[in-house]
């Protein structure tokens, strides 16, 4: 082929994968179509999701909101993969989750997703900086790089301080920061947050979604946070409310 012809052909090939870039982006971050999830044990059979459809942006904060038992925990772990779907389908930056075993799904999940819990889910036996890099180093990266993301991380959430402490000699305000440290020391497109207000006080509380709030602007990173706290809610871009497995309304802030 003459140097034109290659020319021309690596200019189709780069706007081919400029057009492909860009569909991407425009995608939702997340998309569900018609979700159902069904448990059974012996001769019980709970539908707690009847057919959800969701949309959520990049870099968008999303509160999941409403009583307990109606749904929300249960979205968001077959939303984030956790949890397998009985029906529908699930798609995370154009990626289908029922396409991928569960080997695949772990290794996204460590990739491009970070989690964080009300019960924080610390190691007791790890200090911070321990329970922080432990996602990198189960995900190969060398100990020496692990440990300067992992203090870097927790500089970024305000703990670098307590670096060396056990989770027992933290405060429930400090474990859940440190919890949120683990969460974004891999760069996640999507953090899923689950009650992550629950334990705490309302000070406490107000600190840990202003730290929310900072890191979704400063780094356009995608919130998905499961609350009944209407304070909560209110902080996020849009919320969605659910009774008994379905989504019955939705509101923007």
């Amino acid at each position: 082929m003459t140097r034109k012809g290659r020319t021309v052909t690596t200019l189709i090939t780069n706007k081919r994968e400029a057009t492909r870039l860009a569909t991407a982006a425009a995608a939702p971050m997340i998309d569900a179509q018609g979700v159902v999830k069904i448990y059974s044990s012996g001769n019980v059979r709970v539908e707690a999701l009847k057919g959800v459809s969701l949309q959520v942006q990049r870099g968008e904060i999303l509160g999941i909101m409403g009583a307990s038992g109606c749904g929300k925990t249960t979205l968001l772990n077959c939303l984030s993969g956790l949890d397998g779907v009985n029906d529908g389908e699930v798609y995370i930056e154009g990626a289908n989750l029922a396409s991928m075993n569960d080997r695949q799904k772990t290794a996204y999940r460590a990739a491009n997703m970070g989690f964080i819990f009300q019960t924080y889910n610390l190691l007791p036996v790890l200090s911070a900086i321990e329970n922080v890099e432990l996602p990198l180093v189960v995900s190969g990266v060398s100990a020496t790089r692990a440990r300067t993301r992992a203090m870097a991380a927790l500089e970024r959430v305000g703990i670098a301080e307590r670096a060396n402490n056990w989770p027992a000699q933290l405060s429930g305000g400090q474990r859940q920061r440190v919890t949120i440290a683990r969460a974004l020391v891999n760069d996640p497109a999507i953090v899923w947050a689950d009650e992550p207000t629950g334990a705490l006080d309302s000070t406490t509380a107000n600190d840990i979604i202003s730290l929310m709030e900072t890191l979704n602007r400063e780094q356009n990173q995608t919130f998905v946070i499961v609350t009944h706290d209407p304070t909560v809610g209110a902080r996020c871009h849009r919320r969605v409310h659910m009774s008994d497995g379905t989504i019955v309304r939705e509101e923007r802030n």
